[in-house]
C-alpha cells in the first residue's frame, strides 16, 4: 500500500513518473470516467481537469479532448497542442495504453475533413467560407506558405477570425499533418487585388502534390561534416560581455539546406554573474561531455548536422538540422535526462527549411 501512496499520492492528486504508472492510474478510474463522458455532464471539470494535469506530469505540452466515438466507445485522444518535440511521445504514450473496456485512445487530433464546421464566438468556419491562397516565395522557393482567407475577416475580428481558422485548419487536417507538411500559415479577409483562392477543400490535395515534389527532390541527399571546418566568431555586447560562437561556415553555405528541414536548438542555462557571462571551468567541462554524448546519439551520416554553437551571457545554444523530428526529440530528450542533476537544459523542434535561424552569422 505505501508503494501506492508513493505513486499515486494523495487522493485526486496522483504522481506519476511514466507512460506506465499513468495508465495503472487512469485503469484504476476508467469505469467512473466512462460514466462521465457517456453522460456528458461536467465532463470538463471531472475528466478534463483531473487527467490533463496528471499527463502534464509526463510532457508539459500534453492535453487530452475526450468524447464519445460510438453508443458505447469513449475516445480519448491525447495531443501535443502544436509542440513539435513532443509530438513523438504522445504517439508513444498511446501505443502504451492497454486494453480498457469502453474505451479508444488516439495519438493526436485526427483528419476530420474539410466538411466539417465549427463554431467559434458566432463565426462559423466551413468550406463554404474559407478558401486559400498559395504564396510563392522566390527566396524560399521550397517552402509551403500559405494565406487562410475567411469571408467575414476584418480589422476588428481579426483575432477571433485568426484563432478560429487555425482551429478549423488543425482539426480538418489532423494535427501531424498540419505540423509536417505547412511551414508558414497567415490569416487574411478577401483581397482586394484580383487572386486566385483556392476553395478549402483542394487544400490536402494541394500540400500532397508539395510534399511529394519535395520527397522527391531531397530524398537522396546526406551531408557528411568529417572535413569541415568551424570558424570562431567573437564580438561584444553594448555592456562589454562577450559573445563567442563556434559556426560550420561551409554548412551554413550549403545549397540543400532544405534536405534537412527542422531545426533543433538546445539551451544550456549557467551562473555566469562572476565569470563575465561566460561558464566557470567546472561548468565548460560538464557542458564539453554533454556535447560530446549528443554528437554520439545525433550523427550526421543518420541526418542530423550540429551547425554550431553561441555562449553568451550564461546561456549556451546549441543548433542542429535534422532530417526529422521524432527520433531526434526522444535522442536528445535522453541525453538531457542523463544530465538533469549537473546541468540546466532545455530544447526545442521548429520548422526552418533554409535555417533563417542562422542567418546572423552567415
Amino acid at each position: 500500500m505505501s508503494f501506492l501512496k508513493k505513486i499515486f499520492g494523495a487522493k485526486d492528486k496522483p504522481v506519476v513518473t511514466d507512460y506506465a504508472s499513468f495508465w495503472n492510474w487512469f485503469s484504476q478510474n476508467a469505469d467512473s470516467f466512462y460514466d462521465i463522458v457517456k453522460q456528458h455532464k461536467d465532463v470538463e471539470e471531472k475528466f478534463l481537469d483531473k487527467v490533463i494535469p496528471v499527463l502534464k506530469q509526463i510532457d508539459e505540452s500534453f492535453f487530452s479532448l475526450v468524447g464519445m466515438y460510438d453508443d458505447n466507445t469513449a475516445e480519448m485522444v491525447i495531443t501535443a497542442d502544436g509542440v513539435i518535440k513532443s509530438i513523438v511521445f504522445a504517439e508513444e504514450i498511446v501505443a502504451a495504453a492497454p486494453e480498457l473496456r469502453g474505451w479508444k485512445f488516439t495519438a493526436l487530433k485526427p483528419s476530420l475533413g474539410f466538411e466539417m464546421s465549427i463554431n467559434m464566438d458566432g463565426y462559423e468556419f466551413n468550406n463554404e467560407n474559407l478558401s486559400f491562397i498559395s504564396n510563392n516565395l522566390p527566396e524560399y522557393p521550397d517552402e509551403i506558405d500559405i494565406t487562410l482567407v475567411h469571408r467575414d475577416h476584418n480589422e476588428k475580428n481579426k483575432n477571433i477570425i485568426g484563432n478560429g481558422s487555425l482551429i478549423y485548419l488543425d482539426n480538418a487536417l489532423g494535427e501531424l499533418n498540419t505540423a509536417l507538411l505547412i511551414d508558414n500559415v497567415s490569416i487574411s479577409g478577401p483581397p482586394a487585388e484580383k487572386t486566385e483562392l483556392i476553395p478549402i477543400s483542394k487544400l490536402s490535395e494541394f500540400l500532397v502534390w508539395r510534399e511529394k515534389e519535395f520527397v522527391e527532390k531531397y530524398k537522396a541527399v546526406r551531408y557528411n561534416t568529417e572535413n569541415d571546418e568551424y570558424s570562431a566568431l567573437e564580438a561584444e555586447d553594448g555592456n562589454g560581455l562577450p559573445i563567442l560562437a563556434i559556426i560550420d561556415r561551409a554548412l551554413l553555405d550549403w545549397d540543400s539546406k532544405p534536405s534537412h528541414p527542422w531545426m533543433m536548438t538546445i539551451e544550456i542555462t549557467y551562473d555566469g554573474k562572476n565569470t563575465n557571462g561566460m561558464p566557470s571551468s567546472d561548468v565548460y567541462e560538464i557542458m564539453n561531455q554533454f556535447e560530446d554524448e549528443l554528437m554520439k546519439s545525433l550523427p550526421d551520416s543518420e541526418g542530423y548536422l550540429n551547425l554550431g554553437r553561441e555562449t553568451y551571457n550564461g546561456k549556451r545554444t546549441t543548433y542542429f538540422a535534422c532530417k526529422e523530428f521524432k527520433q531526434s526529440s526522444k535522442r536528445t530528450r535522453t541525453a538531457i535526462s542523463n544530465y538533469k542533476q549537473k546541468l540546466n537544459i532545455e530544447y526545442d523542434i521548429y520548422k526552418d527549411k533554409y535555417w533563417r535561424t542562422m542567418n546572423r552569422y552567415s
